[in-house]
């Protein structure tokens, strides 16, 4: 499958945070072309401020592989991590994070910081953005006029 496959599929996720009045973000973890893991936000349903797209995607991708490493996997995720989910990704081992569209107000993998490549840390990730960016930048800013209104 293609990187534009795999967007689709955290596209998918963003649209069920959407139907449940959540900041649609949706996200994915593959490994050798199959999906471990799914999430999407769920912030104020669980009233949990952890409950983002990645954590939750990681967590599943975890006990699908019975393991907190994660070598090997790509992290989808259709915006650009904030710093608590590159946090994530970074102590999981994420071999690469593809993403949808920037963050400029809180995403930290090219925005306003490259934490994920800071090579003072003991594992850097491969990096793929742009990806469907304007079906991820859409569902962001229909949500967002929505909120407004």
């Amino acid at each position: 499958m293609s990187h534009e496959a795999f967007m689709k599929e955290a596209l998918k996720e963003a649209q069920a945070a959407l139907e449940k009045g959540e900041v649609p973000i949706g996200a994915v973890l593959v490994k050798e072309e199959r999906i471990l893991g799914r999430g999407h936000n769920l912030r104020e349903g669980k009233r949990d401020p952890t409950a983002h797209a990645e954590i939750i995607a990681l967590q599943e991708g975890s006990r699908a592989l019975n393991s907190w490493r994660l070598t090997g996997t790509t992290l989808y995720v259709t915006v650009e991590p904030c710093p608590m989910c590159a946090g994530a990704l970074i102590q999981a081992r994420v071999k690469r994070l593809v993403f949808g569209v920037r963050d400029s107000k809180a995403g930290v993998c090219g925005s306003l910081y490259n934490l994920v490549q800071d090579d003072r840390f003991n594992h850097q990730i491969e990096v793929v953005e742009g990806i469907m960016e304007q079906d991820c930048r859409r569902i962001m800013q229909e949500f967002f006029q929505k909120l407004r209104k």
